[in-house]
């Protein structure tokens, strides 16, 4: 049987991609909340995200998005890697989001120091992977 280079690549790239959301999910999270959320863009999807990222590089005149956008455009998959916010019922012991406790945190609409760290480990774990 004759593999062809362009199937080979592709799973190869879609295997990655696959590693890549596992060692994320996988990566270690502040005080055990796992809300990392992770996607795949191939084809039309990925395209869709290339063309809005060209589009608001345009319209903000950020030549960088328009770049990225191409570099979306060439590239055969895409992984997505994000948070749902949450608040890490700390109580007043932390602080680090300059609120009093979690609930004042929630009540403001701050955001909890903690999930970017997460998202960054996840992005660093997955990262690994690639």
């Amino acid at each position: 049987m004759i593999y062809n280079s362009n199937d080979m690549e592709l799973r190869a790239v879609m295997d990655t991609a696959q590693a890549m959301c596992a060692a994320a999910r996988t990566a270690p999270k502040a005080r055990g909340f796992d809300r990392i959320v992770t996607a795949v863009l191939t084809g039309e999807d990925k395209d869709a995200l290339a063309a809005e990222m060209e589009r608001m590089g345009a319209k903000m005149g950020a030549d960088f998005f328009i770049r990225d956008g191409g570099n979306l455009r060439a590239a055969q998959a895409i992984v997505l890697i994000g948070i749902r916010e949450s608040k890490r019922g700390l109580g007043g012991i932390c602080g680090y989001c300059h609120f009093a406790d979690c609930a004042e945190c929630a009540r403001q609409g701050g955001v909890c120091v903690y999930d970017p760290v997460d998202v960054g480990i996840a992005v660093g774990s997955a990262a690994a992977a690639a």
